[in-house]
């Protein structure tokens, strides 16, 4: 592991707007650097892509960057960020996806040029290796497409290079669902590690050679998962807590690697890889309601650097297009935020406290995201020998914050949870800190079908 230490020590430290690290994008957005801007993430309406007649696809995207960033002219936005997460036939299809973003870097320059608004284009390419069964994370082919996109699409001006990586995920869905935290972490911690290792040594390449900015990764996948399963009672909110600590160490690997920030927003796991490493960071929370539901939609803006919403399709609103609206919607929120970053450090608490207590008290996994905790966890991070042990040290520590949360009425009490805060323990201690004995110790409980160990490495 290479972070042995927190590079932010003080929970008031952890703040919106601000990081350690900030980032300076080819138009001038310095991200962490004192501003929160907007990120907008969409996509297409429900339609069919047609790779004879692209003309449909490239007209949406063309009208969601231009109306978007219309409004943001209209509202004084200081910059926006653009999202660009790829659908399946357009990594598929690297020639589509390059083409979507030439066309929507052509308008925001044209923005830039003609008015002085600053924005760029995140590219995030889906990960086609989840789409096979048993995926070849290492070996298979459709890491060529994946990799092409990036590249090419740097070139035609994704400044911003990120990705929602799968690797673990053939474990990882049934873990969830049976409440295996065992499996949870082998998931994470030894293959998702190892697979970031590998994908994201080839994505800061990429980066380096395009001048383009790698930006990060995020366990969407994996968290979220958890989140909105314990949203619909499958699994208890307090193992969705837990599981979400799991992936911070995931999703650091990608900064070790060489990823500079801003991570991708659909994870949670931003707040601790900021007090870790010192990246800024992109949050999303009550605007991602588009997509999915979620029990933290103020306190994730609680040290933000971008403010994000979820995919929203372009379609018609009273309003307008959804994009748009849902840009207004970021805009105000920033806004708000940076006219306290203005009156200085002490206003930025009160806000930020705001932000925390309208969420804290009520869901386990908005709780572990309070700045106090988020220090807490993180600090036992980077106490770990290794990643395994860091993952132990991390879920334990929250696991103790989360009974004495209970214990001092600063978390509400659900008592069909209670049990589940000794068994995470007991389970969690019973992880052997040595990765080969881990892998003993798991092997048999997994329907070894379902995964290509080699493909890890192991």
């Amino acid at each position: 592991m290479k972070y042995t230490e927190l590079t932010i020590k003080n929970p008031r430290d952890l703040i919106f707007g601000s990081a350690p690290q900030p980032v300076t994008t080819k138009r001038g957005l310095v991200i962490g650097g004192g501003t929160v801007y907007p990120e907008l993430n969409f996509t297409l309406p429900a339609m069919k892509i047609n790779p004879s007649d692209i003309r449909p696809v490239v007209d949406h995207y063309k009208e969601i960057v231009d109306g978007a960033l219309h409004r943001a002219l209209e509202l004084y936005s200081k910059g926006v960020v653009l999202e660009f997460e790829t659908l399946i036939e357009m990594t598929q299809n690297p020639d589509l996806g390059v083409e979507l973003v030439k066309q929507m870097n052509a308008i925001c320059e044209e923005y830039y040029i003609k008015h002085g608004l600053k924005s760029e284009i995140r590219l995030t390419p889906n990960d086609l290796r989840e789409f096979e069964r048993p995926p070849k994370q290492r070996t298979t082919k459709l890491l060529d497409p994946m990799m092409e996109l990036f590249e090419r699409g740097a070139e035609a001006g994704g400044d911003l290079l990120s990705i929602e990586s799968t690797g673990g995920k053939e474990i990882s869905d049934d873990a969830l669902m049976m409440c295996d935290i065992k499996q949870f972490i082998f998931a994470q911690s030894v293959l998702g590690v190892r697979d970031m290792q590998m994908l994201w040594k080839k994505i800061v390449l990429i980066a380096e050679k395009t001048g383009a900015i790698p930006g990060g990764d995020t366990a969407c996948g994996f968290g979220n998962t958890a989140m909105v399963l314990a949203e619909k009672k499958y699994i208890p909110k307090t193992f969705a807590a837990i599981a979400r600590v799991v992936t911070i160490i995931r999703s650091m690997v990608a900064i070790e690697e060489g990823a500079k920030g801003p991570d991708k927003d659909c994870g949670y796991e931003g707040p601790f890889l900021k007090a870790i490493t010192g990246i800024p960071i992109s949050m999303e929370g009550k605007t991602a309601a588009c997509a999915h539901l979620s029990p933290m939609g103020n306190i994730a803006a609680a040290c933000a650097d971008l403010w994000s919403n979820e995919s929203v399709q372009n379609i018609k609103l009273l309003a307008g297009m959804a994009p748009t609206i849902y840009l207004e919607q970021l805009e105000y929120d920033v806004r708000l935020m940076n006219e306290a970053i203005k009156g200085g450090k002490n206003e930025v608490l009160q806000l930020q406290k705001l932000f925390i207590r309208s969420d804290a008290y009520y869901d386990p996994q908005a709780f572990i995201l309070a700045p106090e905790n988020v220090i807490e966890i993180a600090a036992q991070i980077v106490k770990g020998n290794n990643y395994i042990d860091a993952t132990k040290r991390a879920c334990l520590k929250a696991l103790d914050l989360i009974s004495i949360g209970i214990k001092g009425g600063t978390l509400l009490h659900d008592e069909k949870e209670d049990e589940w805060i000794n068994l995470l323990k007991e389970d969690i201690s019973m992880i052997p800190e040595n990765e080969s004995e881990f892998v003993e110790m798991v092997l048999p409980t997994i329907d070894s079908s379902k995964v290509f160990l080699s493909e890890y490495g192991l």
